[in-house]
């Protein structure tokens, strides 16, 4: 997945391993295999597309959950995450560790790649 800097440029960013997050902290299931966590925020016209992007994936991958957090209602959880900008798309292993991490609007291969690395 590729994260767009400030030349709009997108670069591939590793997530962090050792950070979990579960169900309690994410308000929803996580998926069997991988879960896909967006951070939205309501006037936001890219996450629309994430949006569609990740459900799209999330249903042709079996196992594969697709979670949206509204960045704006879960502040502390995205300052404790380290959530800059919406959208942001955090890629989840099985066990609820964080394997990859982008922001910006994702394309569908760049997901699909991602979850291969978490499943």
């Amino acid at each position: 997945m590729h994260e767009g800097g400030p030349t709009g440029r997108r670069q591939v960013r590793d997530g962090d391993g050792s950070r979990r997050l579960g169900a309690a902290e994410l308000d929803a299931e996580l998926g069997e295999r991988a879960t896909l966590v967006q951070f939205s925020s309501a006037f936001c016209q890219p996450c629309r597309a994430t949006r569609r992007t990740l459900s799209e994936v999330a249903a042709m991958v079996a196992g594969v959950a697709h979670i949206e957090i509204d960045a704006e209602s879960r502040l502390e959880l995205v300052r404790a995450l380290g959530i800059a900008r919406t959208p942001t798309v955090l890629v989840l292993d099985a066990a609820g560790r964080i394997v990859r991490r982008a922001s910006g609007q994702p394309r569908r291969a760049d997901v699909i790649a991602a979850l291969g690395e978490a499943v």
